[in-house]
Parts: structure tokens; sequence; C-alpha cells
């Protein structure tokens, strides 16, 4: 059997055990280097004060998933993230889909839960329209090809930038990252490259891929960096944020890393400036702005957010609470020095042996003061026999689709 369906079989989801087991990673070195007054008397430590379960949007992925009147739509993903439209539609972009027809409960099993046949697509990225808060249609799946046998591509940030620098056409830029199948420990795929797709406005069709940074040749793959988990535009630059794959299935921790590209430049690899640890520069040897690949580090997928001056980081927190527990930290620049943990939190989940991951801060959606946050749930694998986890994912659809949570950050005491 290929690997790439041998990590199909292990969870139904490539994205979403690999990421549960080292989201549990906390992050708290930084680099000292007067960035803390970078934004001046703006900047002031922040938690998040308070949250609360958002039951209308999570409704409305349950309402759509469990829609029964098409057979080649979104029934189910992880990999959560979203990007406003010009036309003020919302984009939401997916890594591993599932597609097909959901039928009401029973299922086959007795359980009082809507469930898909074993015959549902498995794709490995889509994207979802939503206007005026009401998802709409599925574009055509998977949105973005293979680039290879044996490759397959993820989808991460996405921005609405200018086609060019000063051009008056806008395009939807989509960070890409890269995977390769590959045997154990590398279940999830290998890390490969980070590409840029450029989508035509307003039809969403897929112009163009680039890519602006090849990791094949970093000979230690758990070294291999992919930028795009999240994004964060300032003053005419667009901060990425990325990580590495520390080690593969099994890390305890991972790295962080930041990059920049001026305002409509994203498509191009030359643009691209990656922070060395003293200064901002081109080419890709970029240095971990979070993380001693030890004790402290960040998992491969996180998500960063301004609150006034503030930069806050939201990412699961350390040891056994990464499974249901979500932590933030602060800083003053993207190149940090980050501090925390602050408050932690703990989503609803739903019963069973699962796992919540992926935290996503989504900017369009948050208003008065308040972020909307979006993070993935999964199946645990242990003890599971080779295909159980995608079984299981079938038989209870809901166990397989984003939740949101409502938060108020407010200034640490």
């Amino acid at each position: 059997m290929p690997a790439d369906a041998r990590a199909r079989q292990r969870t139904g989801a490539g994205v979403g055990l690999l990421l549960a087991l080292v989201l549990g990673a906390v992050l708290l070195t930084g680099r000292p280097d007067g960035d803390d007054r970078q934004n001046g008397a703006d900047c002031i430590p922040h938690t998040a004060a308070s949250w609360s379960t958002d039951h209308p949007l999570t409704a409305e992925f349950a309402r759509y998933g469990d829609d029964a009147t098409r057979t080649d739509d979104w029934t189910g993903g992880d990999g959560t993230h979203s990007v406003r439209l010009p036309d003020g539609r919302l984009l939401w972009l997916f890594s591993d889909t599932y597609l097909g027809q959901v039928h009401n409960p029973p299922n086959p099993v007795g359980e009082s839960y809507a469930w898909r046949d074993a015959t549902a697509p498995l794709v490995r990225n889509s994207a979802v329209v939503m206007d005026d808060g009401r998802l709409q249609y599925t574009l055509p799946s998977p949105l973005f090809a293979d680039p290879a046998p044996g490759q397959w591509r993820w989808p991460v940030a996405a921005r609405v930038e200018p086609r060019s620098p000063g051009s008056s056409e806008q395009v939807v830029r989509v960070l890409l990252w890269v995977r390769t199948a590959a045997p154990v420990p590398w279940i999830y795929g290998m890390p490969t490259a980070t590409e840029v797709a450029t989508l035509s406005l307003p039809d969403l069709r897929v112009e163009s891929v680039v890519k602006v940074l090849d990791q094949q040749l970093v000979p230690d793959p758990s070294r291999r960096v992919l930028f795009g988990t999240t994004l964060v535009e300032k003053e005419g630059w667009t901060y990425v944020f990325g990580g590495d794959d520390g080690q593969a299935a099994s890390r305890p921790v991972s790295s962080a890393y930041v990059a920049r590209v001026p305002d409509g430049r994203l498509g191009e690899p030359a643009a691209w400036e990656y922070w060395n640890g003293s200064r901002w520069a081109p080419g890709a040897r970029p240095r971990a702005v979070l993380g001693d690949g030890q004790r402290t580090g960040v998992g491969s997928a996180f998500s960063v957010a301004r609150t006034g001056g503030t930069y806050m980081l939201f990412t699961m927190a350390a040891g056994a609470e990464g499974l249901t527990t979500m932590t933030s930290y602060w800083a003053c620049s993207p190149t940090g020095p980050w501090h925390g943990p602050t408050k932690n939190f703990s989503p609803s989940l739903p019963l069973g042996q699962v796992a919540a991951y992926n935290p996503q801060v989504h900017p369009e959606l948050s208003r008065g003061g308040r972020l909307v946050l979006s993070y993935d749930v999964n199946l645990l694998e242990s003890g599971q026999p080779p295909g159980g986890g995608a079984a299981q994912l079938n038989r209870n659809v809901s166990l397989y689709r984003p939740r949101f949570v409502t938060l108020r950050p407010a200034a640490e005491r």
C-alpha cells in the first residue's frame, strides 16, 4: 500500500493527530533586541480574560455539513482558515476534507449520529464560500491539485492583496504547505515546500501556484520550515509565521519562525525576507523566534492576532493538557520576545477519545474588542486498528468539524 494511503488510513484526516500531538508545546523564549518597545505605550501585556462557545457559528458548519441535498460538497474537515473577500463573502479553507452525502441517524450500528458511508471521498483540500453568515457552496475539490505523485497541498493562511504593488486589481493569495508521503515516523507526510497560490476575484479561480521556499535540500526533515500557519498585516507588510516539524509525530516541541513580505508581493519569492536572529534578510536561512528545541516551543499550527499595539499568540497548552486546553502569549513585535503563557481555557469537546488542535483567530469575524477563534477536533488513535479512525469519523460526522469560541482579550493583571 502506498505511504500516502497508509497515512490516510491511520486517521482519516492527515493534519489531525499530528497537530494534536505537537500542539502541546509552549513558547516562552524570544529575542531580547529592543523590539519590545516597537509599539510604544500601545503594547501592554494581554491575556484571554474570558471566553464563551460561539454556538451560532459552530451550528452553521453542522447545518451545512449535514445537508443531504448534494453529494459533492464539504461534510467535514480540519485545518480551518478564513479570509474576507472584497464583496463581503467569506472564503473558508480546509486541509483534509470529507465530501459525499451525510445520512440521518440512526447510523448502521444503531447510534444516534448522522453518518457517511465508507465510500465517502477524502480530498486533501477544499474551500467553502459563506455569504451573510450562511455557508453557500463548496468549490470544486480539491481546489489545489497535487503537485506530483505522492505529494499534496494543504492550504493555510490567506489574504486579499493588490495583484502587484500599487495595483487597483485585487486577488486572493493562499499559502500552501506541500508534504510528501514518507515512511514512519512521517505518517502525515514529510515537509517539502511553501507555495503561494493566486486566486482571481470574484470567481475564485486558481490562476497560478508559485513555490516560495523549497525545503527538499534541507537534509534533516525535522528542521524543514513551512510558512503560513498564520499571518498578520501591518503598515504595508505581511508577517507570515511558520514552524518546523521537530521530531515528526513523536516530537515534544518544535520552533516558530517569521518572514515578512511587502503588500502585493506574496507570490514573489525574491520579495520574502526572513528573520535571521538580528535582521530581516532574503534567502532561506530563518532563525527561530520561539522555542529552544527542548523545554519550550510551539506546535506547527498556531495563530497570531493584533490587539491594539500588542500581538497575541494562541496555541494549545503544554503537556497532557495540550489535547484539551488552549493558552495565549503576547509580544510587542512579530519577532518577540514572546511572554507567557497566560490564562488557560478549555473549550468544549464532543464525548469520547478526541483532541482539540489548530487554534485559529478569524479577524474578519471579530468585533467589539472580541476575537473569534476556531479549533479543530479529531479522534485520538490510541488502541485503534489501521483505518479505525476513518471508520469512526464516518460513523459520527460531527467528530471532524471546526468548533468556535469568542474571546475577550484584556490587559493582564
